[in-house]
């Protein structure tokens, strides 16, 4: 069965630094520290049952942009996600060189 994207146009608060982040639709993880958390299966389907923490645990670069691999710190499932011009490019780079956090 092919995945079906559901557009939730959401805020929230980062479980993981406490920044509001304001949704636009397509927005997966805290634009500050990157850090997600486990609530779909399919994009926007908010039908995950697990709601653990996503550590950003990779970075990989592309064509047209970066993806970061999220890993579950609860039941350790991964999923790749783009990264948003929005988002902090030391996080990004502290994720590429193995630290989840830009300030270690």
């Amino acid at each position: 069965m092919a995945k079906r994207f559901q557009r939730r146009v959401e805020d929230f608060v980062c479980e993981h630094c406490g920044r509001a982040v304001t949704g636009d639709g397509f927005t997966n993880h805290c634009p500050a520290c990157l850090w997600s958390k486990h609530v779909d299966l399919d994009p926007g389907d908010r039908a995950a049952g697990c709601g653990g923490a996503m550590r950003p645990v990779a970075v990989e670069s592309r064509a047209r942009g970066y993806l970061i691999t999220h890993r579950c710190e609860r039941c350790g499932l991964e999923k790749r996600n783009r990264a948003s011009p929005a988002d902090d490019f030391a996080a990004i780079l502290a994720v590429a060189r193995g630290r989840a956090d830009p300030r270690s």
